[in-house]
């Protein structure tokens, strides 16, 4: 009898943003697949990079797309960052914040006292994503920081998915700050740890795996915290990203969605130069690793034929280019 994957961990940690929904609408299979891990006894947490909302408005959203969640399952690095910025300054240090009123009441909420401007002397700039950044808030920040105030940013995300496709995220607003000071902010979310260490503490978790969809964010996040890694490819990132994914971006295993938790694992056996990964086969010729197996119309059979490419790719035995995976035509 094959073994689910979420049957080797106590815990199913979620990305929200290109995981559980994109935009508005959740990912089709994500609301059975959440009330089939909790019947199972897994545990789940929601952990998001998105500093715009409240835990309550996030979980009341989820709740609208038909997932069980209290806003206690969902830890946001509007949280913790507000908590190391808690943790490095005096009780009730003023700071700016450079975002939405939910990141500046968890600053309340820590004891901070968040101020309008740069000339009422913050201690620290604490910046999160707005979906409505008002430049005038990004100029403020960067003369704070000019002036000695300490630098957090929630999280590092260049992009967002949503339903219409890839917006800018709070690295881009980041940058802009950055552009005019010569010191780097300390981040909380992913792929840093503060974020994915608090999910864990509230969860009580031993054997955690993380699933999400951005390889430098997620994955990267997941593999420094020691943490099981599922990317999926209902987000940001897809074949051609996995292909250049660096040693410490790559995932242990990779599904179409969410629903990879409730499969039997997707392993790639390597002999020689040949990878085997159920209906898929690579082979290594002349340094050159290709798909050898017939390619059909079949979303998992063309992920197993992508798993065994990669896996000869990743243990270094033969090369790839991005052409050879426009055969892969429903992988996005």
């Amino acid at each position: 009898m094959s073994r689910a994957l979420i049957d080797g961990y106590d815990a199913a940690l979620f990305d929200l943003d290109g995981v559980i929904y994109l935009g508005p609408e959740p990912v089709p299979a994500a609301p059975a697949t959440i009330a089939v891990l909790r019947a199972g006894g897994a545990k789940v947490g929601f952990v998001t990079n998105n500093a715009a909302r409240s835990t309550t408005t996030v979980a009341e959203v989820l709740q609208g797309m038909g997932i069980q969640v209290g806003a206690a399952d969902v830890v946001s690095s509007a949280q913790a960052i507000t908590d190391l910025a808690a943790a490095q300054l005096p009780a009730g240090a003023k700071v700016l914040i450079v975002g939405t009123e939910a990141l500046a009441q968890e600053a309340r909420i820590r004891g901070l006292e968040p101020v309008a401007g740069a000339d009422d002397e913050p201690a620290a700039v604490i910046q999160g994503y707005h979906p409505q950044m008002p430049w005038s808030l990004l100029v403020e920040a960067g003369i704070a920081v000019q002036h000695g105030a300490r630098w957090y940013g929630a999280n590092p995300d260049m992009t967002r998915p949503t339903d219409r496709g890839l917006v800018p995220g709070i690295g881009v607003q980041l940058a802009a700050v950055g552009a005019t000071v010569n010191v780097e902010p300390v981040i909380a979310g992913k792929p840093h740890r503060p974020l994915l260490d608090a999910t864990v503490a509230r969860l009580g978790c031993t054997s955690p795996i993380f699933v999400g969809d951005r390889l430098d964010t997620d994955v990267l996040g997941a593999n420094g915290a020691g943490m099981g890694s599922l990317f999926v490819l209902s987000g940001a990132h897809g074949k051609d990203d996995l292909l250049d994914a660096g040693p410490q971006s790559r995932p242990q295993f990779i599904a179409k969605d969410v629903s990879g938790l409730l499969a039997e694992p997707r392993r790639a056996v390597i002999d020689g130069d040949r990878a085997l990964c159920r209906a898929g086969e690579a082979v290594v010729r002349d340094g050159i690793a290709q798909i050898s197996s017939p390619v059909v119309s079949d979303l998992d059979a063309q992920l197993d034929c992508l798993a065994a490419l990669l896996a000869l790719v990743w243990s270094g035995r033969g090369t790839a280019s991005h052409q050879d995976l426009a055969v892969l035509d429903l992988v996005h």
